[in-house]
């Protein structure tokens, strides 16, 4: 099943301001989690996955449903969730993001909910994980709970090098220090970290966070009422493209 449509009508959502998201709901050993649908690809019935030496003890190997070789991932495994009896209906959802294909083995998909961006909460530091946690937030929707996960973070995880690498920025030896004040808006724990961390490496130590679309724009007004040059307390604003809350 193809999702190019929904992709494409997620965008089309999106910009029209009506600050909903679109996630794809799926099941885990009965425990509901979501994917934003941005995010999936395609959706395919579990195949038989060639197996690979010394890889990622969640990696169950890779399979080829067409001319690519996309690499399957245990999700249920990764979440520490005990493994059905019944795998004969397994579902791949396969990803696409950061230029990367990816299928996560899950045990059914529900379908695609269209939830509000206010309905959906920063997880507990403390239940899901502190910082390094796999939840990027939970969504309310009907008479439900859905776990939203951070699949950036999973794949970092699975396989750092597809993730945001600081050699680059060693290789360029040592920067100076520039005191302009760089707003980072992002959702996801571990991108937020990552990009940070490049940032002080590259010499700009000023940064300022904000974990959602709402936050930013709140200190943006109070820059604003304090009369100062908005330059002095913002000279860059690096941003998700997808905001919660705004």
């Amino acid at each position: 099943m193809g999702l190019s449509e929904n992709t494409s009508q997620t965008k089309i959502l999106l910009e029209s301001g009506t600050n909903e998201l679109e996630i794809m709901e799926f099941t885990i050993s009965g425990e509901v989690f979501g994917i934003n649908v941005a995010k999936v690809r395609e959706i395919l019935m579990a195949q038989e996955v060639k197996k690979m030496p010394n890889s990622h003890d969640v990696v169950e190997g890779v399979f080829k449903p067409r001319d690519e070789i996309i690499t399957v991932i245990d999700l249920g495994k990764y979440l520490n969730l005990p493994k059905p009896k019944d795998i004969g209906h397994d579902i791949f959802i396969v990803t696409h993001f950061n230029k990367l294909n990816f299928a996560f083995r899950v045990n059914s998909v529900v379908g695609i909910d269209r939830v509000s961006w206010k309905d959906i909460k920063k997880p507990d530091r403390v239940i899901y994980g502190g910082d390094e946690g796999a939840a990027t937030g939970i969504a309310e929707y009907k008479d439900r709970l859905i776990t939203i996960l951070d699949f950036e973070k999973i794949i970092a995880e699975i396989s750092p090098e597809s993730s945001i690498q600081f050699e680059a920025i060693e290789k360029l030896g040592d920067r100076k220090c520039n005191d302009k004040t760089i707003l980072i808006v992002e959702d996801s724990m571990l991108l937020s970290k990552l990009i940070i961390e490049c940032l002080h490496k590259a010499g700009y130590k000023n940064t300022v966070k904000a974990d959602n679309g709402q936050e930013a724009w709140d200190y943006l007004l109070e820059v604003k009422t304090c009369g100062d040059p908005i330059e002095n307390h913002v000279s860059c604003i690096v941003s998700d493209i997808e905001m919660p809350l705004m």
